[in-house]
């Protein structure tokens, strides 16, 4: 885990996709990237795995769509629902740029990505950003978004334990510093 990397803000995060999608001087658009990190936010899967990808590995499963995984950085088996709207973006995206359900989504390198959100964060002046941004941004707002539930991201993200997960997402330093302004007794 690269601890320098930092979990994008919603904002930061709709600034990056934003610039990477439309470019600007002397960067050129990049759909591609902008998707691939896209995905990375939304599903919580490392950008390895994003890049193997191909639509035939999300499946119908009844009323839903399952994604099942052998994570490349742990080996780690991974099973998880694929909410429909997002199968259905990566199926546009793919119908649109003409991809095959079994050939890889994004044909592209995790350096070429790296690079490009580079380019991007450095135009934006967004220090320690990097791929894996992405994927703490969706641990901290699965987080807020489901009670502060750390037990759920910790299950999601298939961490050892809470403590990994909480220093994963940076809550511990914010939570210490929350209960101890909560303490406060002043009143008398």
């Amino acid at each position: 885990m690269n601890k320098k990397t930092v979990a994008l803000t919603t904002d930061q995060y709709k600034e990056i996709i934003t610039y990477m999608k439309k470019g600007f001087c002397g960067c050129r658009p990049n759909e591609r990237i902008a998707t691939a990190l896209m995905l990375e936010a939304n599903l919580g899967i490392r950008i390895s795995d994003i890049l193997k990808l191909r639509l035939a590995d999300i499946v119908r499963d009844g009323d839903r769509y399952r994604l099942s995984i052998i994570e490349k950085k742990t080996g780690k088996a991974r099973v998880f629902t694929v909410p429909f709207p997002l199968y259905q973006f990566i199926r546009c995206y793919c119908l649109d740029n003409g991809i095959a359900a079994t050939d890889t989504i994004f044909p592209v390198t995790e350096r070429s990505v790296q690079r490009q959100l580079k380019m991007v964060c450095d135009y934006l002046d967004i220090p320690g950003i990097s791929t894996h941004s992405f994927r703490k941004y969706y641990a901290t707002e699965i987080y807020r978004n489901n009670g502060y539930n750390i037990a759920l991201v910790q299950h999601l993200l298939q961490h050892s334990s809470a403590a990994v997960t909480q220093r994963y997402i940076g809550i511990q330093q914010r939570e210490i510093e929350t209960a101890i302004e909560n303490h406060l007794c002043l009143d008398i």
